[in-house]
């Protein structure tokens, strides 16, 4: 049975003001401060966001005190809003929604679905009016344009205050029926008509002439129409648009037989009808003779609502051609909102019904898309009335849209609910003065939708919700592994039962092109440092390790880690602390005579006896130490050193290969090599043909005036530099291409997952095309040692005294501090909280396994290999998620990251066939390489606070973006913080720019973590929390004052661990 409410009394006096009240104070969230700039409208409308879950809450009344309550005057406003048909006083609007969205929170029967709102007005085409759709919503308004025929370009809902003051006014006085069971647009329109007769807004005489009016044909603005003006047919369709089907949906008649939709439309021509009179130019309906002419909508004839929209029987005019194509932008599940308004000259006064139907209910032609229709809103007046027909359905679409509205409307029991929602919308929007903004400017939808939890939950509960939110907020560190279990190897055990189950997704979630794109990508990525730091390697070490062993120690590492580590994502490659340290022990075993492999392999067993005493003692619990100070200043500092190195090599090509910058300048090449006293030649030796490479070979010696005039290259270095600008530029375009106007979503994300892969063989094509012999990569063509006298297993002693084992501690626990700081670090960066990741994290498991893959190494006389940052982080970027658009207007937002181990996995066993690659690979330039280093350096640096901060220095206050940081803190304290953390930065690129300081490079990683401690007393609590992460000494205090001592004595330190970096 359907709850109708009786028209009010007093339908000429003014609606009271709902937003002369005393202002409710909300507590903002961070998505509300992301997205307030769109929230800035004409009349500032609350977009609409994603469904949320409801808590039950408990209606309160306020019992303040008199001094803190507000006038008379606006008292007796609040009383005028707030009083129900009895007289009764009810609390503010918000509480007010608060309680009914709370109220029944367990009735499943009240689930409310997604809307689709449409809005169709009253008009004439040809000689018959109809019901034309204007405008639609899903999440964003969409206009039909008036001239262009076509739809416009989603964007945020500008209304007037008048609009919405004169909506709360109709449904105030007009009729209001809730749960109606009708199946059809007919049974619908006698329950509201019969409705405005018992109530005395309509004459009976005239029901039949509303009756008809209601029940005209609906036509929307995807059916296409044949007519003799072809010039409405677009010709050319987009590229976008081509190879999509624009099929008609599946109609029936009365159940029978399907049939296909037939071609022919009705004519295009549209245009008002007309009537003159005193009143001025008016929509008219046609009546007497003319009544036998006026087509009624198939929307009479309908069905209920089926859970599968697809086999719904749809009685209804078989001409009618469903937007099958849009349905796809429809969430599963919708419902629609239908919004009639029109202007008819035989009515003196506006009839309006809001009308919310028992259960869905296809209805024909009244929507474009094949979903039921759960509400309807009807709006009909005489012409030249004063208000504005067309802007007030505009407003009950947005309020259908309002994500606390349409819970409302869902949810009401009578007249007053609805009011109360409305009262509540106009609490939360935010008005523009009219001198200072173009209401018919288009807003652009916000890059992130604000949560509107806000609205929803009372102000009474924010101080609970938000300690429950806190303990939640530990619980999840505490499920990190990141707390100390009181146990031997209580974190590793913990790891592993924490990714088992997610092992065998590890592979299926493979399963994307963007997968293909990443491996690649980061195969050369890594191929070339491995190869560098391997000439390096054999420079430092006297060739007992290079680029073979390199090659080599990435395979074995690689595929250990990826199968078996807590999170694969993370890559590991050859650091340049790593390379000092085995410069350091390769002079010290020089020096004394011992075999080097061998004292290697003395340090590298303890150094694995030393990982894995740490995972047993659960050490890696104090990576919560580790805040966004010590790791942003670590990952700027890899970043810079990428960007560095890039430039740097590129500049060497040059000095190899230099340019003649003076080209009229005489060159004195005369340069001969002369026998000297220790050349071993035979006797008669012709020492006038030997050329430079071999004078050095004979022991000659080189003489003449020439012998030191630079050899100049043509094109050479020219050619590197474009190479090495273009694989960079290409990359950047290409990687943000997903964001441009062109093309299908599909396309763009292809070629932005490919992005620096098609830089990559472009460059290498154009250098082909070319010729020019820029320097290529180069790859060992043979799979054995580099120096023939060393095998591939170390023998432990080989000479060296057995006490050596012991000196090797030494060296073995300063490797053991640059090993466990490169990993973690990388680790909490991958892990941290941006990146949504959802398999957990697994850092015991990480150091545990790559203890294991340094005692391999170090067996083989290989390389070791730990996390690296740049590498890891353009690994995690590349893999990266973001939602398709599925509403009109809604930007993409960023859903995670694709957790799975076949990306690494692929990339080293690819690294450890590259032997059998080199005849391919030695085509690949190195300029272009090099521009790769140069991306991902950049590309790391994307996200960074702390780069944003340094960015901010040099801003004039009024360009500095709105970040929310600059909105919560003094830019003066911040420029302090940032001056603090930059000095630490270049304290570290100190350290590690020079050779006998280097090695200190992890130690110094840990004073970082003690710099950033005494930030405690120059700054706030609240300020360190926005600028960086509360270290966990702080949060004791508080977790002290709620424990008694005794149990802070035994809980405090895995209470303490639990609160780890938020990563």
């Amino acid at each position: 049975m359907a709850w109708s409410m009786d028209g009010r009394a007093d339908e000429d006096e003014a609606p009271p003001d709902p937003a002369a009240r005393k202002p409710v104070h909300h507590d903002y969230t961070e998505q509300d401060f992301e997205g307030h700039r769109a929230h800035t409208v004409f009349v500032g409308v609350h977009v609409p966001a994603r469904r949320h879950s409801h808590r039950k809450h408990k209606h309160h009344h306020r019992n303040g005190d008199k001094e803190d309550r507000p006038g008379p005057a606006i008292m007796a406003r609040v009383r005028r809003l707030s009083v129900t048909e009895d007289g009764e006083t009810l609390t503010p609007p918000a509480q007010r929604v608060q309680f009914i969205l709370g109220e029944d929170a367990d009735d499943t029967t009240l689930e409310s679905h997604p809307l689709f709102s449409e809005m169709e007005e009253l008009v004439k085409d040809g000689d018959e009016l109809e019901w034309k759709e204007t405008a639609r919503w899903i999440k964003f308004e969409e206009d039909v344009e008036e001239g262009g025929n076509r739809w416009s370009k989603p964007h945020v809902a500008t209304l007037s205050l008048h609009s919405l003051f004169e909506l709360r006014s109709l449904i105030l006085n007009g009729s209001v029926i809730l749960d109606l069971d009708a199946s059809s647009l007919e049974q619908v329109a006698e329950n509201v008509l019969d409705s405005m007769v018992t109530d005395g807004c309509l004459a009976y005489d005239k029901r039949e002439r509303v009756k008809d009016a209601l029940l005209r044909r609906h036509r929307h603005q995807h059916e296409k129409r044949n007519h003799n003006n072809m010039s409405r047919l677009p010709l050319i369709r987009s590229l976008a648009d081509i190879g999509k089907n624009h099929s008609s949906c599946k109609n029936f008649q009365d159940g029978g037989p399907r049939r296909p939709a037939p071609r022919n439309c009705p004519p295009t021509h549209i245009s008002l009808l007309q009537a003159h009179d005193s009143r001025g130019s008016y929509l008219a309906v046609p009546g007497g003779a003319h009544e036998d002419m006026m087509v009624k909508s198939p929307s009479s004839l309908s069905m209920h609502r089926n859970h599968s929209s697809g086999d719904l029987p749809m009685n209804g005019d078989i001409n009618h051609k469903c937007n099958t194509h849009f349905m796809r932008k429809i969430p599963p599940g919708a419902e629609a909102s239908n919004i009639l308004v029109g202007e008819v000259d035989f009515i003196e006064k506006t009839l309006s019904a809001f009308v919310r139907l028992k259960t869905g209910t296809i209805m024909g032609d009244l929507t474009e898309v094949p979903v039921p229709t759960r509400f309807m809103f009807v709006l009909l007046g005489p012409p030249n009335s004063n208000s504005s027909f067309h802007e007030i359905g505009r407003a009950m679409a947005t309020l259908m849209s309002d994500e606390i509205f349409h819970e409302v409307a869902y949810r009401a029991k009578k007249r007053d609910h609805l009011l109360a929602g409305i009262d509540e919308f106009l609490d939360a929007v935010t008005v523009l003065p009219p001198g200072e903004w173009d209401p018919a400017i288009r807003i652009e939808p916000p890059a992130a939708i604000p949560s509107q939890d806000v609205r929803k939950r009372p102000n009474d509960n924010n101080q609970k919700e938000e300690f429950d939110e806190e303990e939640e907020e530990q619980k999840q560190r505490e499920e990190s592994g990141l707390a100390r279990s009181g146990r031997l190897f209580g974190g590793l055990i913990n790891d592993l039962k924490r990714k088992a189950p997610w092992y065998w997704s590890d592979f299926k979630d493979a399963l994307a092109l963007q997968c293909i794109a990443s491996w690649i990508f980061l195969y050369f990525a890594c191929l070339s440092p491995i190869i560098t730091f391997g000439g390096l390697l054999g420079e430092a070490t006297g060739k007992n390790m290079a680029a073979m062993e390199s090659l080599v120690s990435g395979f074995v590492c690689g595929m250990g880690y990826g199968f078996f580590s807590g999170q694969p994502l993370t890559i590991l490659g050859s650091t340049g602390p790593v390379l000092v340290f085995e410069t350091i022990v390769f002079e010290f075993c020089k020096q004394i005579g011992w075999d080097y492999m061998s004292f290697r392999f003395c340090i590298g067993t303890w150094t694995t006896i030393i990982l894995i005493t740490l995972v047993a003692i659960d050490a890696s619990a104090l990576v919560c130490y580790i805040t966004r100070f010590t790791e942003e200043n670590f990952a700027t500092l890899i970043a810079f050193i990428f960007i560095y190195k890039a430039v740097e090599n590129v500049i060497s090509i040059g000095k190899k290969y230099p340019v003649k910058t003076h080209p009229d300048e005489v060159l004195n090449y005369n340069c001969y090599c002369l026998p000297s006293n220790y050349s071993r030649v035979p006797e008669h030796f012709n020492w006038s043909t030997v050329n430079r490479e071999f004078c050095q070979v004979y022991n000659g010696t080189l003489s003449g005036e020439g012998c030191d005039t630079k050899v100049y290259v043509p094109d050479v270095f020219l050619m590197s530099i474009i190479l090495f600008l273009g694989t960079f530029i290409i990359s950047v375009i290409l990687k943000d291409f997903k964001n441009s106007l062109f093309f299908p979503a599909k396309v763009r994300q292809i070629i932005s997952d490919f992005s620096v892969i098609i830089a990559i063989l472009s460059m290498s094509f154009l250098d082909y095309k070319v010729g020019v012999k820029t320097p290529k990569l180069e790859v060992p063509s043979e799979f054995k040692p580099t120096l023939p006298s060393r095998n591939w297993v170390i023998t432990p002693f080989n000479g060296n005294p057995f006490w050596s084992a012991l000196v090797a501690i030494l060296p073995a626990l300063l490797g053991t501090i640059l090993i466990f700081m490169d990993q973690q670090i990388t680790a909490v960066i991958v892990n941290r909280k941006e990146n949504k990741l959802k398999k957990g994290c697994g850092y015991h498991l990480d150091l545990f396994i790559l203890a294991i893959l340094i005692q391999i190494c170090s067996i083989m006389g290989l390389p070791w290999f730990v996390a690296a940052t740049v590498l890891s982080i353009n690994h995690v970027n590349s893999l990266k998620v973001e939602s398709e658009c599925a509403a009109p207007g809604e930007k993409p937002q960023f859903l995670g990251v694709r957790e799975q181990r076949i990306t690494h996995i692929l990339i080293f066993i690819t690294i450890g066939c590259s032997v059998l690659l080199t005849p391919v690979l030695r085509h690949i330039p190195m300029p272009v390489l090099f521009g790769v280093f140069l991306y991902m350096g950049v590309a790391s640096l994307k996200g960074l606070q702390f780069f944003d901060r340094i960015l901010i220095m040099f801003m004039p206050q009024k360009y500095q973006p709105d970040h929310m940081f600059l909105r919560q803190v003094p830019i003066r304290r911040v420029h302090l913080f940032t001056a603090i953390q930059l000095a630490c930065l270049i304290c570290l690129w100190v350290i590690k720019s020079f050779s006998s300081t280097s090695i200190l490079f992890p130690l110094m990683l840990v004073v970082m973590i003690g710099i950033r401690k005494s930030l405690d007393l120059m700054f706030t609590r609240r300020e360190l929390k926005i600028l960086d992460d509360v270290m966990p000494e702080m949060t004791k205090r508080n977790q002290d004052e709620l424990c008694e001592l005794g149990d802070a004595e035994v809980g405090w330190l895995a209470k303490i661990l639990g609160l780890c970096i938020r990563k």
